[in-house]
């Protein structure tokens, strides 16, 4: 073969996931930041597959969303901090919600082209430990101050702080582009497309209801680690039914008649982290780990959340993988029913019925509501944003090789931004 020429890509078997259990902003995690969590996560998959040896794993590549200046290199420094061999290279990556499965198509790319063998990929986030700016204001005085040449000039750039200076700016769960939330731009989209109340609180009382079954069943024995008195994730109520849903009051799209979205069909603010592990078939048959499923195809989208059919439903901001899927699905030449498993973010429950309603109205078949989210997703297990998708990655993989058969599970994330990251796991 030439040296230009191209190579054929190889499989990337999925081989094992481990994340803490989700807490609630300002519970148990309140105190612990982005590095802690993500070190526990990936010390979960180093000692339990024995990686601490030198070479042992290819790279390291993870992010967060919520980010203090100290979180700058934060997969380098979580694999300085972890057992995982320090000559490890790490890299960040961010795309909002989308980060923990675009984290992992990153390192799958590499194995893919033969540039590694092995990885681990994942995410971190903790609503609890959110970086606060300097009053910008108050920055711009700062930096006069700096530059001054004198001592003269920096008091008297100093004597300009006010009081209200001193205010510190707080992150805001807003878009830039429209001020809105993702939850009053979610209300925007469930208006559109007619999604009801009962229809949002019955997937909610069921994502509830089916993780807890799955914990009880044992499929998160292995994926799930204890930390910091946590065993089983906070947000969790196994007892969550349609009528308990029901008395809570709508907390957004307010300001029109008719709002259905509550506390209890929106996911919570929540502290995690999230990992997965990736390799060659030939790494994994030397280490002898069975696979347990392969990531085959992959598709990023993006739409006009700010100018495009907003009011209509199609540019919602949390629609990107009404896009995404059908080609995906066009590429692989797959049908909504070639898929024995379909997981989808729930970042609320209206984005995920609008999503179903327009993957059909693009020509989709309709999801059998058995086979989606069959263990429960975020509106129970709770949401860190950069940590989701390896979360689903892990918990896809684990439910195909559940099976014991040959299965084909479809993954959806939308994020913020107006983005959607989408994928398909097989199990052969």
């Amino acid at each position: 073969m030439s040296p230009l020429a191209p190579r054929p890509t190889r499989r990337v078997a999925v081989l094992d996931g481990a994340r803490i259990p989700f807490a609630r902003s300002d519970g148990p995690y309140a105190t612990a930041s982005n590095q802690e969590m993500l070190t526990a996560a990936l010390d979960g998959l180093v000692g339990r597959h024995g990686l601490q040896e030198p070479g042992a794993v290819g790279e390291f590549v993870a992010g967060a969303v919520l980010k203090h200046s100290r979180d700058f290199n934060l997969a380098r420094e979580t694999v300085l901090g972890s057992a995982l061999d320090p000559r490890t290279p790490a890299y960040d990556v961010q795309q909002a919600c989308g980060t923990g499965l675009q984290a992992v198509i990153a390192a799958a790319n590499k194995i893919a082209l033969g540039q590694t063998e092995s990885a681990i990929a994942g995410g971190a986030d903790t609503a609890s430990d959110a970086p606060l700016g300097v009053n910008d204001r108050l920055r711009r005085i700062l930096l006069e101050a700096r530059r001054a040449k004198t001592a003269g000039g920096r008091l008297r750039a100093l004597a300009k702080i006010r009081p209200a200076h001193l205010v510190p700016d707080i992150p805001r769960n807003a878009e830039p582009r429209t001020g809105l939330s993702m939850g009053e731009h979610a209300a925007v989209t469930a208006r559109a497309w007619g999604i009801s109340r009962a229809d949002q609180d019955a997937l909610a009382a069921a994502s509830h209801q089916r993780l807890a079954a799955a914990y009880e069943r044992g499929l998160f024995q292995d994926l799930v680690i204890p930390f910091r008195g946590l065993a089983r994730d906070q947000n969790l109520r196994p007892g969550s039914t349609v009528e308990k849903l029901a008395a809570l009051k709508p907390v957004f799209g307010l300001d029109a008649p008719g709002p259905t979205m509550t506390a209890g069909n929106s996911t919570p603010l929540t502290d995690g982290a999230a990992t997965v592990l990736l390799a060659s078939e030939q790494w994994a048959e030397a280490r002898g780990i069975r696979p347990l499923a392969y990531l085959t195809a992959y598709e990023t989208a993006a739409v006009d959340f700010v100018g495009g059919d907003v009011a209509g439903g199609e540019d919602g901001l949390l629609m990107a993988p009404a896009y995404a899927v059908p080609r995906m699905l066009e590429r692989a030449g797959l049908g909504i029913g070639d898929f024995d498993l379909v997981e989808i973010h729930e970042a609320f429950a209206s984005q995920v019925l609008a999503t179903l309603a327009a993957w059909e109205k693009r020509g989709l078949d309709p999801v059998d509501r058995a086979r989606l989210n069959v263990a429960g997703s975020s509106l129970a297990t709770g949401h860190p944003f950069a940590a989701t998708g390896a979360r689903i990655v892990a918990t896809l993989a684990a439910l195909l090789a559940e099976r014991e058969g040959p299965g084909r599970g479809l993954i959806s994330v939308c994020a913020a931004g107006g983005q959607g990251v989408t994928a398909i796991l097989e199990r052969t």
